[in-house]
C-alpha cells in the first residue's frame, strides 16, 4: 500500500503546482465538455460528476465549469473527440502510459511520437506496460484539525472504499474503479476537501534513474504534458521528492 500511497502523494503534489498554470484549467475542461455532451447533469451523469470533482480538486471556478458544460451543447455538438491510449517505454526502460483526448487522432500520434523521440522515448504496442499498473480510484482528503484517522477510516468504509493511507496534509483514500463515484460522492456529502479526485493508473513496481537518465525522462514527461491533446501521462519511476514539487 506504501506504493499507492506514494503515487498519490505525488499526484497531490502535482495537482497543487498544475493548478496555477492555467493550462491545466482547459484540459480538465475540455473533459468535463465530452462528459456533459451526453448528458449535462451531473446527478445522472457519474462521468460528468468525476470529472467536475477532477476539476474541482485543482480549484477551477464554478463558472469555467458551467461555461464547459455549456459548451457541450454548442462547439462541441458536431466535434467528434475520441479518449485514445498511448503506451510506450522512456530512459533505461522506463514505463509510460499517455492519456489523449483528440478531435484529430493522427495529429495526436504524432506529436507524442515525435515528444518520446525527441526524449529517448518510443511507443510500444497497446498492452505492452500497461500490465505492470493497477488503475485505482484515488481521492486525496484534506487533513484538517477536526477531522480525526478514526473518523475518515469510518467514513471511507461506509463508502465502500478498499482502505486509506494517512499523509502529512492528507488522507489518501482508495478505492476499485466501480466503487469511485459512490465514494466520492459520499466523501463530499461530508464536506471534506479534495486535493485531488480521479482515477488513475498506479504502478505496481518503480524503477529509479540517476543523472542524464533520470534529467532525459523529466524533459520527455515535460514535453508529453505540453501536449494540448494529452490528459494524462502515468510512469514508474521514482522520482526524487525536489523533482515532484517544482
Amino acid at each position: 500500500m506504501s506504493g499507492h500511497s506514494h503515487a498519490a502523494n505525488i499526484a497531490v503534489k502535482k495537482a497543487k503546482t498544475d493548478a496555477t498554470k492555467g493550462k491545466i484549467f482547459t484540459k480538465v475542461g475540455r473533459e468535463i465538455a465530452v462528459a456533459a455532451k451526453s448528458n449535462p447533469d451531473p446527478e445522472t451523469n457519474s462521468k460528468l460528476a468525476d470529472a467536475i470533482a477532477k476539476a474541482k480538486s485543482v480549484n477551477m471556478p464554478n463558472d469555467n465549469i458551467k461555461r464547459c458544460i455549456a459548451k457541450a451543447a454548442g462547439e462541441l455538438s458536431g466535434a467528434n473527440y475520441e479518449e485514445l491510449t498511448y503506451e510506450g517505454y522512456g530512459p533505461s526502460g522506463s514505463a509510460i502510459i499517455i492519456k489523449a483526448l483528440t478531435d484529430n487522432k493522427n495529429r495526436t500520434v504524432d506529436y507524442v511520437r515525435t515528444v518520446m523521440r525527441k526524449h529517448g522515448g518510443s511507443l510500444g504496442n497497446a498492452g505492452c506496460v500497461s500490465f505492470t499498473f493497477n488503475t485505482l480510484g484515488i481521492i486525496a482528503v484534506e487533513r484538517t484539525p477536526d477531522l480525526t484517522e478514526d473518523q475518515i477510516m469510518e467514513y471511507a468504509l461506509d463508502a465502500g472504499a478498499d482502505d486509506i493511507v494517512t499523509e502529512d496534509d492528507a488522507f489518501i483514500v482508495n478505492t476499485s474503479v466501480s466503487a469511485f463515484s459512490a465514494v466520492r460522492k459520499y466523501l463530499e456529502s461530508k464536506g471534506l476537501n479534495f486535493f485531488e479526485a480521479e482515477i488513475r493508473m498506479v504502478p505496481q513496481n518503480k524503477i529509479t534513474l540517476s543523472g542524464d537518465e533520470l534529467a532525459k525522462f523529466k524533459r520527455l514527461i515535460d514535453g508529453l504534458e505540453d501536449l494540448d491533446d494529452v490528459t494524462d501521462v502515468y510512469h514508474n519511476v521514482d522520482l526524487p521528492e525536489e523533482e515532484e514539487e517544482e
